[in-house]
């Protein structure tokens, strides 16, 4: 497996085991990454690009570090980062918010958010705000968002507390 920022971290551990650890250590969000639950759901769908926007690092220094971990030749990649908005937007009224959900809960018990957010954001109507709560950035999840139309807001409350508003349709 050739190491890229569109890898997936779940598929990069099975490849490499070993790199567990250096993810780790590049990013404390990271350590994650031991909890069984969360390495059968959030790293099947998130790639390297988006996890080192989840640690708030480069990603080309994240690839490359692990591509020399595994003797891969080191590269220099054109990868546009993926931009969240963290400042409030105009469109964003407290009132307006018609739907939370808390992915903490579902991440605890071992299901995949994605699908049940999807959901949500079908249905939530063009004046309406749907709030999601998490106890980190979920980048794969706001970019399959972004891939639909929506708007959305990060409100970053602390490291473990994310909370992400999505504009409807």
């Amino acid at each position: 497996m050739i190491i890229t920022p569109k890898s997936k971290i779940f598929e990069l551990l099975e490849a490499y085991p070993e790199l567990e650890d250096v993810l780790i250590a590049a990013a404390p969000q990271f350590k994650k990454l031991q909890n069984p639950v969360l390495r059968k759901t959030v790293a099947k769908i998130t790639n390297l690009s988006q996890a080192a926007t989840i640690g708030g690092i480069n990603v080309e220094e994240l690839v490359n570090t692990l591509r020399a971990k595994v003797g891969q030749n080191l590269e220099s990649f054109n990868q546009e980062s993926s931009t969240y908005n963290t400042i409030q937007p105009d469109w964003f009224r407290e009132e307006g918010i018609t739907q939370v959900i808390d992915i903490r809960e579902m991440l605890d018990a071992g299901d995949q958010p994605v699908h049940e957010v999807m959901a949500a954001l079908k249905k939530t109507g063009s004046e309406a705000i749907l709030q999601l709560i998490a106890p980190f950035l979920p980048a794969p999840l706001i970019d399959k968002s972004l891939s639909l139309g929506h708007e959305h807001w990060v409100n970053k409350r602390s490291d473990t507390n994310f909370l992400i508003y999505f504009k409807g349709l």
